[in-house]
């Protein structure tokens, strides 16, 4: 786990989104999760940008969360536009 996700910050986004600390598994936390590292870590390349390996991380998450949200456009569409509000993505 790196320094800028801390369990405090991991509990309140799955608390938000998940409905509680422990529901670690729903997809909008899930979501949420890789939303807030993926601006973590466009900040972080705003002022490294030779940091290749960073970007690949990076690139790779933002691939992992555009599944989980098709996943969820697809399963509940409510939901979906619901996750896209609140965390702000256009689509």
């Amino acid at each position: 786990m790196s320094a800028y996700l801390t369990l405090e910050k991991k509990s309140e986004i799955f608390k938000q989104f998940g409905g509680s600390e422990k529901n670690t598994g729903s997809i909008e936390a899930q979501i949420a999760l890789f939303t807030f590292r993926i601006q973590s870590l466009s900040e972080h390349l705003n002022t490294n940008r030779k940091d290749h390996s960073c970007r690949r991380s990076l690139l790779h998450m933002v691939g992992k969360r555009k599944q989980l949200l098709n996943y969820l456009h697809h399963k509940d569409l409510a939901k979906y536009k619901l996750v896209l509000d609140k965390l702000g993505l256009r689509k």
